[in-house]
């Protein structure tokens, strides 16, 4: 092969690798999931790659910015000075025009469209391969972009990582769709987002419903009662409606029974009673319940009136799919 043709080459192959590269690099920025930036620079250092990659992406103004100027580095002035070495090497007209018919051929498929689709496809592997040269390009490109940020100020916008309620009941579907996720998973991260829409009120046994015994009674009186009823849970009322002794498991009055201990009266067989307002959500609800904590809770009305009672397998009736509005 002859010097000039080489030399012709090795143009053509810098221009070409040069935008494959900007090309492949913009489709990444554009296609890579933030939400799975977010979770690999939290499991890494604060200078690992997926952190920086997180900063660029930040700054996806600027970023793209960096990548258009350079992109059009490698295609126009790379053009410019193969046109003009190709015009002294090919003296044909006809060879010329050819000549540049077929290099922007070239160019648009494996100078763009190819790159962007393989960028596309492997965003997340080909952003994180980008972030030495795009910070380096970054550094050199300072001044310049300074000026062009302060002339255009909205390359400087924030590109924050941000979601909401409809986006990730989306991303669930799309994703049971697709069968990365579970359908059942996707319904219930569905009715998880019920949860702050729902209070108390909506989902308790209301009074008139609920089990209750009088706190005077012996466990001998009411024992039938007891038995037959599979309430897990009863109110232990005083001598008003509204005057509310503690509440009493099933279970231990059961073992009670058991152990014939009937002439204990109801109210030294009761726990204590846990009060909650009936407009309270039922997602700052669920975190009442813990492992200490697992039974139910009265609900009282704006005046301090008992109006029902709930427990936490009325939250998980919302969460299965059981409760019907």
């Amino acid at each position: 092969m002859e010097p000039n043709v080489l030399i012709l080459v090795i143009l053509i192959f810098i221009i070409l690798i040069g935008s494959a590269c900007c090309s492949g690099a913009e489709a990444a920025f554009l296609a890579v999931n933030s939400m799975r930036i977010f979770e690999l620079a939290a499991k890494q250092k604060t200078k690992g790659s997926a952190n920086q990659l997180l900063k660029l992406r930040k700054h996806l103004g600027r970023t793209l910015t960096v990548i258009t100027i350079t992109n059009n580095a490698f295609n126009i002035i790379g053009s410019l000075i193969l046109g003009f070495y190709g015009a002294l090497l090919i003296n044909n007209r006809l060879g010329l025009t050819l000549f540049s018919i077929g290099f922007y051929v070239i160019v648009v498929l494996i100078g763009e469209v190819v790159p962007k689709a393989i960028g596309t496809r492997f965003s997340l592997q080909i952003a994180i391969l980008s972030v030495p040269i795009l910070r380096m390009l970054n550094s050199l490109m300072r001044p310049f972009l300074t000026l062009i940020e302060k002339l255009f100020p909205v390359i400087t916008a924030e590109n924050e990582i941000s979601t909401d309620e409809e986006d990730i009941r989306q991303m669930a579907k799309i994703g049971s769709q697709k069968g990365l996720i579970e359908a059942d998973e996707a319904a219930m991260i569905s009715k998880v987002f019920q949860l702050n829409d729902l209070k108390a009120k909506d989902l308790m046994i209301p009074r008139v419903s609920a089990p209750s015994i009088n706190g005077c009674e012996t466990l001998e009186n009411i024992s039938e009662l007891i038995v037959s009823n599979s309430s897990p849970w009863w109110v232990v009322l005083g001598d008003k409606v509204d005057k509310i002794q503690g509440i009493a498991k099933r279970e231990k009055l059961l073992t009670a029974i058991i152990r014939k201990n009937k002439s204990a009266l109801i109210t030294e067989l009761c726990e204590p009673v846990e009060y909650i307002p009936e407009m309270i959500k039922i997602d700052k609800l669920l975190n009442t319940f813990d492992n200490d904590n697992k039974g139910v809770k009265v609900v009282v009305d704006e005046f301090g009136g008992f109006v029902g009672l709930i427990g936490a397998e009325a939250i998980l009736s919302v969460l299965a799919g059981w409760w019907k509005k």
